[in-house]
């Protein structure tokens, strides 16, 4: 069925008993096919089936609706008498169910409808106005904007045919302004269409004026507002481009401290570096089109990842010839190590990890023997996980616990306590919870220490990357590790995770 912007969709709050949703019957697609056809007798037979066989099984709305179409096609042939009858007998089906007051008022207003129209087509203006001052309290009692626009569509059409034609502007005017509002333009304009196309239809030469005129003067009023629509929506994007461009300079700029740090290390290839960062600056600069800098950044990004790659394998054996017990050749090859894990962590961060399932109490048993070893005179060190399996990637879990739990050791003093626990949150969500009694992280630093890079320290004491990795591997799991402020014995660590 054709959907026309003043014949606008009822909305209707039903119960699932009454006004439970169906599909078409096959009587009413017979009907269907029949009136497209133009076999009006035919039509009109199958959609009073219809309606009946809607009305026995429950389905009030598309009894109804069945109905009025049954009706239509009746005063189509001028058969009035037989219209008005099957209208009362609709009135009569809806009484026949319970419905709430406004489900009543909404299917009545179709009906009211139908008999307002064949007033008008039969000239009695008394008797069509009576029928629409019925349908202003059915719209009100429906409590449906839907109905109420509908209602303004057809007192326009009232209007226009008994030659009221600053009633019908007036009401015109008022449902053009309520879809001009909301920017509704396309239906404002089919609005307009259909009624025009009507007054030509019931050769109404004044309904086509009166529509006509009005139509010409909202459509040289809108245009303005299309333009300036247009215009705040590019100035929107303009915006968020810009945005986007500010956070990606801030990002690089970020990540090219990452990359001089690590040359002033390895000297020989800072040129090479401060080459790429230039050229990569200028490009940014130049561009002029969004969409190719962020493509051309995450193909930057790609470029970083291998490059450091590089580095790394460059680096690593040479490395690996020098004193590696040496604090300053141990130290620089856990950083290139920890770059390189950092920057493939980045730049992956939108590929789904794999998972499998485990049982989590062994797992857990096993990581907290090789804490064991590690723990200071006197420290407890206490393992609280139910026998549960539960969907992890076993890789990234163990290497954040690992972390967690040694900065628990190297943190916590002597006659300290360090806890593992696990929690279920919920039917596919769960925490890993490593807690101590060290040292108290500041508030302002409880995010800090998840950023990688904010300072520069002596590598032998410890790059800083390890909670930075932790975090993009969480992340990468759909999940996040964050620091419990309501902890103020020591610290915990919360490592959230969704299966």
């Amino acid at each position: 069925m054709k959907r026309t912007t003043f014949l606008l969709l009822l909305i209707l709050c039903v119960s699932s008993t009454i006004l439970h949703a169906q599909e078409k019957s096959k009587i009413q697609q017979n009907a269907e096919v029949a009136e497209k056809s133009g076999q009006v007798a035919n039509a009109r037979s199958n959609y009073i089936r219809a309606f009946q066989d809607y009305a026995a099984k429950g389905s009030i709305q598309q009894s109804v609706e069945c109905g009025v179409k049954a009706t239509a096609l009746y005063y189509k042939e001028s058969l009035y008498k037989e219209a008005f009858e099957l209208l009362r007998n609709i009135d009569q089906t809806i009484y026949s169910v319970k419905l709430s007051d406004s489900q009543r008022a909404s299917l009545r207003y179709l009906t009211t409808k139908e008999r307002m129209q064949m007033y008008i087509k039969l000239r009695k203006n008394a008797s069509a106005l009576d029928q629409l001052e019925t349908m202003e309290k059915q719209a009100k009692a429906s409590g449906s904007d839907e109905l109420y626009n509908d209602l303004l569509y057809n007192k326009a059409i009232y209007y226009y045919t008994f030659g009221q034609n600053a009633q019908g502007n007036a009401v015109f005017k008022e449902m053009a302004s309520k879809l001009t509002a909301q920017k509704e333009y396309n239906k404002v304009d089919e609005v307009y269409q259909t009624l025009i196309a009507n007054g030509r239809k019931s050769n109404n030469a004044n309904m086509v004026a009166q529509s006509y005129n009005s139509y010409v003067a909202w459509k040289d009023s809108v245009n303005e507002l299309k333009v300036a629509d247009i215009t705040a929506q590019l100035n929107q994007k303009i915006s968020q481009h810009e945005e986007t461009i500010a956070s990606k300079d801030d990002s690089l700029a970020s990540q090219k401290a990452i990359i001089f740090g690590l040359l002033l290390l390895v000297g020989i290839l800072a040129a090479v570096l401060a080459v790429g960062a230039i050229v990569l600056v200028r490009y940014i600069f130049l561009t002029s089109k969004q969409k190719a800098i962020i493509k051309n950044m995450k193909a930057n990004n790609e470029l970083k990842v291998k490059f450091i790659n590089n580095i790394s394998a460059q680096l690593n054996p040479t490395l690996q010839k020098l004193n590696t017990e040496q604090p300053e050749v141990k130290a620089l090859l856990h950083f290139t190590n920890h770059i390189e894990q950092l920057s493939q962590l980045e730049n992956s961060v939108d590929e789904v990890v794999e998972t499998e399932e485990l049982n989590i109490q062994p797992f857990c048993e096993e990581l907290a023997e090789q804490i064991r070893k590690q723990l200071k005179p006197n420290v407890q060190f206490t393992v609280n996980v139910p026998k549960t399996n539960v969907r992890i990637n076993r890789e990234y879990v163990t290497h954040i616990l690992q972390h967690l739990l040694s900065n628990a050791v190297y943190f916590t003093q002597e006659d300290g306590h360090i806890r593992l626990e696990f929690k279920k949150r919920g039917a596919h969500s769960h925490q890993f919870i490593v807690q101590n009694t060290g040292i108290v992280i500041p508030e302002e630093k409880r995010e800090d220490i998840f950023k990688p890079f904010l300072e520069i320290r002596d590598l032998t004491e410890g790059d800083g990357l390890g909670l930075p990795i932790c975090k993009q591997m969480a992340l990468k799991m759909n999940g996040d590790i964050t620091v419990d402020p309501e902890f103020t014995k020591g610290t915990r660590f919360i490592l959230s995770l969704h299966d």
